[in-house]
């Protein structure tokens, strides 16, 4: 009996009867891509190392799969994090991880790409390695091992994983990845250093072992570039569930925290009627009730009234609901929103980051107090009673009177909501700041797990209102994440010891290990405290050598302003 069907008799007789949502690792969804493996010469592995419905809800994996499948000698498969009971049941069962189309194990591929998406995901990248038979070290690889391959957000400072990675795609991937699979046409066969070699002198790609400087790769043409049509449809709800085109890229505010904003640049539209026709084509081709139009800020775009109404109109008698997000709350968004939104209404989320204009002003958030509140109470009188809003707390320079300002513009936005309807209620989201590579706000300190619940309780206590609910990030989550932002190449002896220990899927409150955590730096003589402190604007950066295409110098001329 050959390897795939004992694989598939395990799987199917052993394993999914005993494992939460096995629809997370049978495969063979509408739209689903398989190719003859044997016929196939070049083999690509796209690997989320989180669940399946956070992965499949990930626009990025959607593009590069539909790319690299158009070519006849390429397959890209799909591979996501097992969750304890899948990782439990593959080890006792002597598997190893497997991708979804063909259930072959990673190790066979050519080429493993793992999307960074968030820091909090280092661990399973470590554990998705171990358990595809792939050595986890790049320096432990052989000929016969697939290249790692890194890209995403985090790429912009990969030196706390680089250790396990061959190379990585710095900036946007879709004109890379034809380059990079032309050169696996002409290398087939030669050595893993060799291949590595020729990788380092694609623009755009960085490769740990040269120490090469790269700048960011990004499309100049965004109308044309390649988009799916026809996006794999997930057996389980994912998290975004929905029909999706991406509008524009970039970002023209300039808000000192935001990574996406500043890494992103220049902006660029897709132009009106390709953004139609992907809509219609994606719809036909999915059945999806809900068509969302994304960006980093889509009430940007440039003709958004008129593409918005005229998608509206065309699908409300197919009973299709169009979804905004990213829509700065002003009175125009708002009532854009009610406007296309005729099928299901929509909810209104609007982010202010901090309760005062004095704060807001320090962090580039272009948005007064008078905007917040003629925002909401447009939504409110258009019929929407749910408001979400997110601040950020510990920014520099706060205060409690900054503290103390969520909490009086939470309970006058949920005033304005009582006066329009008896519903109304509002949502406040605390995320504690951390300073990202690569914006205005990179040099900044970011605030101990002590100072991030004192501040938590502070907003908690002054908030006990009926209808206005508390939400806060984990203050041990985010002290890892801000940890591992502005981290070096020494901290992936910690990610392998805490992997060892047992740290899985960190991002998920349910499995934070954060003792052992503690333990893995204690074990690794580091104290993680070092990474937290304010950095010197002179010194050099443990990510100095990317070039996102916007100096250092502008970076501290905009932290300066404000």
């Amino acid at each position: 009996m050959c390897y795939n069907s004992i694989m598939n008799n395990i799987l199917e007789e052993k394993i999914l009867p005993n494992v939460m949502k096995p629809a997370r690792y049978v495969g063979n969804e509408l739209n689903a891509v398989h190719k003859d493996w044997d016929k196939t010469p070049i083999r690509v592995c796209l690997t989320y190392p989180d669940t399946y419905e956070i992965g499949m809800s990930n626009i990025g994996i959607q593009i590069l799969y539909y790319i690299l499948n158009q070519g006849p000698d390429v397959l890209a498969e799909r591979v996501f994090a097992p969750w304890p009971d899948m990782e439990e049941q593959l080890i006792s069962n002597n598997l190893p991880l497997f991708s979804l189309e063909s259930r072959k194990p990673l190790d066979q591929f050519d080429l493993l790409g793992i999307s960074l998406g968030h820091e909090l995901t280092y661990t399973n990248i470590v554990n998705m390695l171990s358990l595809g038979n792939i050595p986890v070290r790049a320096k432990d690889r052989r000929d016969k091992d697939p290249l790692v391959m890194g890209g995403g957000p985090c790429v912009f400072n990969p030196t706390p994983v680089e250790a396990f990675f061959d190379f990585f795609v710095i900036g946007e991937a879709e004109e890379i990845l034809p380059e990079m699979v032309d050169l696996f046409r002409k290398s087939k066969g030669e050595n893993r250093e060799l291949k590595i070699g020729e990788l380092a002198k694609i623009p755009g790609i960085y490769v740990p072992s040269l120490k090469n400087k790269v700048k960011k790769r990004f499309i100049k043409d965004f109308s044309n570039t390649p988009y799916p049509t026809k996006p794999i449809i997930p057996f389980i709800e994912a998290v975004h569930d929905r029909a999706v085109v991406e509008v524009m890229r970039g970002c023209k505010w300039g808000c000192k925290f935001c990574q996406a904003g500043w890494t992103t640049r220049p902006v660029r539209e897709r132009q009106m009627d390709k953004v139609i026709e992907l809509a219609d084509q994606i719809l036909k081709n999915t059945g999806y009730e809900e068509l969302s139009l994304v960006s980093l800020s889509t009430s940007d775009y440039s003709k958004i009234s008129e593409l918005a109404r005229t998608l509206a109109r065309k699908y409300e008698k197919k009973r299709i609901n169009m979804s905004l997000p990213s829509m700065r709350t002003n009175t125009f968004s708002v009532e854009l929103a009610k406007d296309v939104s005729r099928v299901r209404p929509s909810s209104v989320t609007l982010a202010p980051e901090a309760g005062t204009q004095r704060l807001r002003d320090v962090i580039g958030k272009q948005m007064s107090e008078e905007d917040i509140l003629q925002g909401v109470s447009a939504a409110f009188t258009a019929g929407m009673s749910a408001i979400k809003l997110y601040f950020m707390i510990g920014l520099p320079t706060e205060t409690d009177e900054d503290l103390l300002g969520i909490c009086q513009l939470a309970k006058k936005i949920l005033s304005i909501g009582r006066t329009k309807t008896k519903r109304a209620r509002v949502t406040v989201n605390l995320a504690t700041f951390i300073p990202k590579p690569h914006t205005p706000l990179q040099w900044e300190r970011q605030i101990t797990i002590e100072e991030t619940l004192a501040k938590q309780h502070l907003i908690k206590d002054n908030l006990k209102v009926r209808n206005l609910d508390v939400r806060w990030h984990q203050a041990e989550a985010s002290f890892l994440e801000g940890v591992f932002a502005r981290g070096d190449q020494k901290l992936a002896a910690v990610i392998e010891a805490a992997w060892q220990l047992g740290c899985r899927l960190d991002a998920w409150s349910e499995h934070l290990k954060f003792d052992l955590w503690q333990k893995a730096f204690a074990e690794c003589r580091i104290d993680p405290h070092d990474y937290l402190k304010a950095l010197d604007p002179k010194a050099p950066l443990a990510w100095d050598f990317i070039d996102t295409g916007i100096p250092k110098e502008v970076l501290l001329r905009a932290a300066n302003q404000g």
